[in-house]
């Protein structure tokens, strides 16, 4: 069995040696073949790789409730399932592209291919059982996060208006991490879930703070991720313009890390809320 690694987030384990050796090295090989194949890099190809970024939190919440079959499962643990997804969803890409000749239906591909494999992922989840309190409270999160992004991606545009240089992409990011602090505050204030990552743990074990209606004390975490997410939109305005590809390819996996961690919890506490 892997053994929790120490000083980062609780859940973060090596895979056993064949694992590890078989996932480092289909990565490489994916990595080389992407590099070579040098695949179109747009806003709408990024914007196509969310259902990936939630494939993988449905998988770790399948790792977590013991649902795989053994021979499968260390692929799924936390962080390798990124790393699992990211080679099937790079192999994807680089199969479309190749047979794409004018390169404008591999984001549709991209998006279709993850949400056709994120389905059957979500419905064994489910089948074990739902929590109607969880499901309950994963709703009130999803709906509580919507107005927010409205509100947040207005404002960043009326203040700086080149934010929407960054597109979709740059929405994706605000709301990535916007549903990740609201869902994480829900999660701790109605739930009594946990936080994983130390550095959000402390932000919410902050003491002295008055309570809000649904986000309890969770109302700074929240505050915090969506002034990250402003800022590094904000920052990436010259990037995307100047190196879209790069840009773009960046903001994306910034939008990974909150919407991945955001579809954990929302699938998490509906089957075990």
């Amino acid at each position: 069995m892997p053994e929790r690694l120490p000083l980062v987030p609780d859940g973060t384990t090596i895979p056993p040696t064949p694992y590890l050796v078989v996932t480092l090295l289909a990565a490489g090989l994916v990595a080389v073949a992407l590099r070579r194949r040098s695949p179109a890099v747009t806003g709408g190809h990024v914007l196509g790789l969310a259902p990936w970024m939630v494939l993988g939190s449905a998988l770790h919440v399948l790792y977590v409730i013991d649902a795989l079959p053994a021979s499968v499962a260390p692929f799924a643990g936390s962080p390798t399932v990124y790393v699992t997804v990211a080679i099937i969803a790079g192999a994807t890409w680089g199969a479309a592209d190749a047979v794409d000749a004018t390169r404008d239906r591999t984001p549709a591909v991209l998006a279709a291919s993850g949400g056709a494999l994120l389905v059957p992922v979500v419905a064994v989840a489910l089948r074990g059982g739902v929590s109607t309190t969880g499901l309950w409270w994963s709703g009130i999160a999803v709906l509580t996060t919507i107005p927010v992004v409205v509100l947040l991606w207005w404002v960043l545009r009326s203040a700086v208006p080149e934010v929407g240089a960054t597109g979709g992409v740059g929405v994706l990011v605000v709301l990535g991490h916007a549903l990740d602090g609201i869902s994480t505050a829900v999660g701790v204030t109605q739930l009594g879930f946990g936080e994983r990552t130390p550095l959000s743990r402390l932000i919410l074990e902050l003491g002295g703070l008055p309570s809000v209606p649904l986000l309890g004390e969770g109302w700074l975490f929240v505050l915090v991720k969506l002034a990250v997410a402003g800022l590094v939109v904000w920052l990436f305005i010259p990037y995307v313009r100047e190196k879209p590809g790069e840009g773009y390819l960046l903001l994306g996996f910034i939008a990974a890390v909150g919407l991945g961690p955001a579809a954990h919890n929302l699938l998490l506490f509906s089957v075990g809320g």
